[in-house]
């Protein structure tokens, strides 16, 4: 178990950014490792806010990271080995057929609604 729990805040121009939380008062600041495809992710920060036990990470999204399909950066406690997190980023042609069939789910129940909708109206004027 890990001995901080992570949470996503915003991702903008390029940087994710989260906050760790120190499970038990934990003072020391966390060595943080980030990983895309097995290769360290170089610019990742750590800085400790005015409350005891909490850190901003900012973590640079690599150039190498943003391409067609999944990439996923992991994010882990390089002490102790335990993944905290990791960052998933989808773009491209594989992006584009799911977006489509999302959108043929969602036109098929609006018809399916427009036309008990209706029905409903016929059956009670």
């Amino acid at each position: 178990m890990s001995r901080f729990d992570l949470t996503k805040t915003v991702m903008r121009q390029g940087v994710w950014q989260g906050v760790l939380t120190a499970r038990s008062g934990e003072e020391d600041a966390p060595e943080i490792a980030v990983t895309h495809l097995g290769n360290a992710v170089e610019g990742v920060t750590v800085t400790a806010q005015e409350v005891a036990g909490r850190w901003d990470l900012n973590v640079p999204i690599p150039a190498e990271a943003v391409a067609d399909g999944v990439q996923t950066l992991i994010i882990s406690d390089q002490s102790t080995g335990d993944q905290l997190g990791h960052i998933t980023l989808i773009a491209g042609e594989a992006l584009g057929d799911d977006i489509r069939a999302e959108m043929d789910l969602l036109r098929a129940e609006l018809d399916m609604l427009k036309r008990a909708f209706r029905r409903h109206c016929r059956e009670t004027s």
